[in-house]
């Protein structure tokens, strides 16, 4: 499925629904939502309780009839209805009377690359729930290169990497389209829960579901960087006495445990550069790698994908936004060159 830039210039909303955050652009208003990808039902009645913010806070601290629920997962929807609800929710009455004054509403939505046609077809259904007459679907790697500022409407290459919560994508991008690209279904979830893994084994320490990022605790300071501090202190419960108890931590062996999910992500890399055209790679050793998503900000990643590749790593300026904010630039037309293909198969 092809999308035109002319097609996308006729929508009134962008929706990035990802497996961490749920993002809502609007024609003429810019970011109007940016909340978890959460909500929390009354198992009783069937009813909704929270979304967003206030339903991941009762993450681990609800009675029994109350189940929190992540109705996205690895960028796809799984839960059709909840995610209606939870779109409905989060976008409030006052901005849903505005979208229903549209008299044709058509909506855009990012969709991982290589998307299978049920997952297209959810993240259609699900817009459409809400309203929308009609949805185009514009893959993620192309918004968030957009949304980062990468020249990919040219001929050479620009090289970009998705860091999101269940998966990685990794890609090459040149005359608007994609030359090549990987989706690893690694991301920065699985690193945290190495580390979770990790205490649990060598300190039998549990982290409470709500803490500060597992990865970040460990590594405050020093990120994946060897030059980092040897150790560090994390509070958590003890596995035998579930009291509450602090260790110091080794940083190198917080490195070791998270060496293998890092591996498949550098694997995905290696995989794009091999199948990439000589003449692109050459461009790349000088443009490097644009980092975006919300786990493009883990501490010390791109000096570890700089050690691992030899090129120039960059993270994006607002790495967490630029998918919806990319395809809130072909929303409003700021994006000129008819050459650029939304949704690259």
């Amino acid at each position: 499925m092809n999308v035109s830039l002319e097609q996308l210039r006729r929508c009134h909303v962008a929706v990035d629904l990802g497996a961490a955050r749920t993002r809502v652009f609007v024609k003429g208003m810019g970011l109007v939502v940016d909340e978890p990808s959460v909500a929390a039902v009354n198992t009783r009645t069937g009813s909704l309780i929270a979304v967003g913010e206030l339903a991941l806070r009762m993450t681990g601290r609800t009675p029994d009839y109350i189940r929190v629920v992540r109705p996205v997962s690895g960028g796809s929807v799984v839960d059709i209805e909840m995610a209606q609800r939870m779109l409905r929710h989060l976008l409030g009455e006052k901005l849903r009377r505005t979208l229903r004054r549209k008299p044709r509403l058509r909506a855009a939505a990012c969709v991982p690359h290589d998307a299978d046609p049920l997952a297209q077809r959810a993240a259609v259904e699900t817009l459409v729930g809400l309203g929308a007459r009609r949805v185009e679907l514009v893959d993620t790697l192309i918004a968030a290169a957009v949304g980062a500022g990468l020249p990919v409407e040219e001929p050479c290459a620009t090289m970009i990497m998705v860091c999101g919560a269940a998966t990685t994508q990794v890609a090459v991008l040149s005359l608007g389209s994609i030359v090549t690209a990987e989706r690893v279904p690694i991301g920065g979830d699985a690193i945290d829960h190495a580390v979770i893994q990790h205490l649990r084994q060598q300190h039998e320490l549990m982290l409470p579901s709500q803490s500060v990022r597992p990865l970040q605790l460990a590594l405050s300071g020093g990120g994946l960087s060897p030059n980092g501090p040897e150790s560090t202190e994390i509070h958590g419960r003890d596995v035998a006495t579930g009291l509450a108890r602090s260790v110091h931590v080794d940083t190198a062996r917080v490195r070791e445990a998270i060496h293998t999910p890092l591996t498949s992500v550098l694997d995905g890399i290696g995989k794009v550069l091999r199948s990439c055209p000589p003449d692109l790679v050459a461009d790349l050793a000088d443009r490097g790698i644009m980092l975006v998503g919300g786990s493009a900000l883990m501490p010390g990643l791109d000096h570890m994908l700089r050690e691992a590749t030899g090129m120039p790593v960059n993270i994006a300026e607002r790495p967490d936004v630029c998918a919806v904010l990319g395809l809130g630039s072909m929303l409003e037309g700021k994006i000129e060159t008819q050459r650029l293909d939304p949704l690259a198969d």
